[in-house]
């Protein structure tokens, strides 16, 4: 039994779990939308929301604040510079009135060599 047990193991150790996991987060932050399966889209749907927020409540924040959210952001996505800056100057402005629920995923047809149930992960727009 699985009571109380967070996350997916997805069949991988956790070696795997982690460089999929921010594959996975780079490849969505930079093209704003990913086709992937279900399973996978909501392994990495709360990580990328919670990279939102620290960037969205680091906007306004003093500088020292801004730099250790940039260090917390980067940290979480193998230090890709260029994701990251795409991350607090493009994506995080747009969801400052928003409360969360930054991603949504749209339901696709199994995919036909093993059916698995595959989904679209997107970034919401406003």
């Amino acid at each position: 039994m699985r009571h109380k047990v967070a996350g997916k193991k997805l069949n991988r150790t956790s070696a795997q779990r982690g460089a999929l996991r921010r594959t996975m987060l780079k490849q969505f932050f930079e093209h704003e939308r990913i086709r992937t399966t279900r399973a996978k889209a909501e392994f990495i749907r709360r990580p990328a929301e919670k990279i939102i927020t620290i960037a969205k409540r680091a906007h306004d924040a003093e500088p020292e604040r801004q730099v250790h959210a940039r260090r917390m952001a980067a940290a979480r996505l193998d230090n890709d510079k260029e994701i990251v800056k795409k991350i607090f100057e493009d994506i995080a402005p747009r969801y400052l009135d928003r409360q969360g629920g930054y991603t949504r995923m749209i339901k696709l047809s199994p995919r036909r060599s093993d059916s698995a149930d595959m989904v679209i992960l997107e970034l919401v727009e406003e």
